[in-house]
């Protein structure tokens, strides 16, 4: 897999969904929570937790080996992180290739130690025990 594109779910269903135009606010807090947590993990390079801490949607489409050799293989391609911005959150409730749900997808401008500028897109899915997930990332 490339160094510039790193995807774990179908790259398509992260901007093409309808949304909701509800307050979820709430919802969206509890989420940047659990994917700071998941990004603080990824940045060093803690790979086994970051695979603990995503959804089960994720684990099951790829297998740990190969989802852990990807993010390490793309990840020092960048560098260390030196900053990370967020860019804009959305709320949804269907995503294209994912059932249906509630989702945050998050995007965040990001500078790395040999990629200046890059875009973190991180989506993080409501499980049904209630906890927030990382069910995609990809880096542009």
């Amino acid at each position: 897999m490339g160094s510039k594109v790193l995807l774990f779910l179908v790259a398509g269903f992260l901007f093409v969904s309808s949304g909701i135009a509800a307050d979820n606010s709430g919802k969206e807090k509890q989420a940047l929570l659990a994917t700071e947590k998941w990004l603080k993990a990824v940045d060093s390079e803690n790979y086994s937790e970051v695979w603990s801490d995503a959804s089960e949607l994720l684990k099951s489409a790829v297998k740990k080996e190969q989802f852990e050799a990807s993010l390490q293989s793309s990840r020092k391609a960048f560098g260390k992180l030196v900053s990370r911005k967020e860019k804009s959150k959305t709320y949804k409730t269907t995503l294209p290739g994912a059932p249906d749900g509630e989702y945050v997808i998050f995007q965040f401008e990001t500078s790395f130690e040999y990629k200046k500028a890059a875009i973190e897109t991180v989506t993080a899915m409501l499980e049904k025990n209630g906890q927030w997930k990382t069910a995609g990332y990809y880096i542009k």
